[in-house]
C-alpha cells in the first residue's frame, strides 16, 4: 500500500446554507475520511442502512500506453469537487465514506492496479460498497483484480458479470505492448480461463468506428455480450432491458463499470478519447439503473474524467451526477 495515501477534508468543500438544518447539507458535510491501513477500522450498519466508500485512481499511465490524451490521473480530484455539492438525501439510510487515492508517480501502472485491488478488497471486507474514481479505465483491472481477492477470501462460488458503457471493447492484446487502457477486459478473460471460471461481459454503447474488426472478432471468440452506439435508442430500450436481464440473471453479482468516453462529446469533453456521436446522459441513467435494480451489483466505477479537457467541468458534473443516481437507487432497493 505504498501507493496509498490518505485524503484532507480540502478535496470535500462547498457551500454550506445552515449548518443546524441537517436537510440543507451537502455530500461534502456528511463524508467521513478513512485511512485503509487503520487496522482497528469496523463498521456496523442497521439492517436498512448502505456504507458507501470512494476511492481515487490517480493514475492515467494506462491511458498514455494506448496513445490517448492524458490527464485522467487528475479525475479523481474533480470528481469530488463535482460530488460536494450534491445534496443530502439519506441521513437515515447511508453513510459516505473517502478512503483516498491510489497513485502511480513512478509509471509503473501494473503495480498501483495491484495497489488499487489490495484497496478494494479492504473497502469489501469492511462492508462498504466501493466507488472507484478514475483515472484511466485501466481502473478496470485492478478494481476487478480486488473482487477475486475479496472472493476467494470469503471463499465465494458466486458468478461473477461485468457490466461495462463504453464506446471501446477493451479487449486488445497485451503480449507484445504491456497492459493499458484498451486491454483490461482481455486481461480479465484471460485470468478466468486461468481460474477455469467464465468470462461474463457486456458492453453497452460501442462504437463501429472505434474498434477494430479484430477487436470485434475478438469479442465474438470470447463470447462477448454488446450494444452498439446507434443502436440504443429509446424505441430499442425494452429489448436492451430484457438482454440486460438474461445477462444478469446468469451470475450472481456484477461489476458496473463506466467509461466515460461513451457519452457524446456534448456532454463529456474531458476525456482521453472523446465521442462525436456518443450516448446521451438520460440513456447510460436509465440502464444503469435498470442494472442496479437487480440487486447485484457490488461495487462500482467511472473512468476516463480528464479535467485538462473538460471545458466547464461538464465531465466531472456528468460523473457527480450518475453517481448521485447510484447511491440513492441502491439506497431504495435497500429500503424497499
Amino acid at each position: 500500500m505504498n501507493r496509498y495515501s490518505p485524503i484532507s477534508k480540502d478535496n470535500w468543500q462547498g457551500r454550506i446554507d445552515d449548518p443546524a438544518d441537517r436537510d440543507s447539507w451537502r455530500w461534502h458535510q456528511c463524508v467521513e475520511l478513512i485511512n485503509l491501513e487503520d487496522e482497528s477500522l469496523a463498521f456496523s450498519f442497521q439492517e436498512k442502512k448502505i456504507g458507501f466508500c470512494f476511492i481515487g485512481f490517480s493514475c492515467d499511465k494506462g491511458v498514455e500506453k494506448n496513445l490517448g490524451r492524458v490527464g485522467t490521473a487528475m479525475g479523481p480530484f474533480s470528481i469530488r469537487r463535482a460530488m460536494s455539492n450534491l445534496p443530502v438525501e439519506f441521513h437515515d439510510t447511508a453513510q459516505l465514506f473517502d478512503a483516498g487515492n491510489i497513485h502511480c508517480l513512478d509509471g509503473c501502472l501494473e503495480a498501483s492496479q495491484q495497489a488499487l485491488a489490495v484497496a478494494v478488497e479492504r473497502i469489501l471486507s469492511l462492508g462498504l460498497f466501493p466507488i472507484v474514481l478514475g483515472g484511466g479505465h485501466e481502473i478496470a483491472f485492478g478494481h476487478y483484480t480486488g473482487l477475486t481477492y475479496f472472493r476467494k477470501a470469503s471463499k465465494s462460488k458466486r458468478q461473477l458479470g461485468i457490466v461495462n458503457f463504453d464506446a471501446h471493447f477493451d479487449l486488445r492484446p497485451y503480449n507484445i505492448y504491456g497492459p493499458s487502457s484498451g486491454t483490461m477486459f482481455r486481461q480479465i478473460a484471460d485470468v478466468c480461463k486461468q481460474d477455469k471460471q467464465p468470462f461474463r461481459y457486456f458492453v453497452l454503447g460501442v462504437q463501429k468506428y472505434g474498434n477494430t474488426v479484430s477487436l470485434f472478432k475478438t469479442a465474438s471468440e470470447l463470447n462477448t455480450q454488446y450494444v452498439l452506439a446507434k443502436d440504443m435508442r429509446p424505441e430499442n430500450f425494452p429489448t436492451i432491458q430484457r438482454q440486460l436481464d438474461d445477462f444478469v440473471s446468469q451470475v450472481d453479482e456484477v461489476y458496473l463499470t463506466i467509461c466515460s468516453d461513451v457519452f457524446s462529446s456534448a456532454y463529456a469533453p474531458g476525456v482521453s478519447a472523446p465521442q462525436p456521436f456518443g450516448l446521451e446522459p438520460e440513456a447510460v441513467m436509465d440502464l444503469m439503473k435498470h442494472v442496479l435494480r437487480s440487486g447485484k451489483v457490488m461495487s462500482f466505477d467511472i473512468a476516463e474524467v480528464s479535467p485538462r479537457f473538460d471545458d466547464d467541468n461538464h465531465t466531472a458534473k456528468l460523473a457527480s451526477v450518475l453517481i448521485y443516481g447510484m447511491v440513492n437507487t441502491l439506497i431504495e432497493i435497500k429500503n424497499a
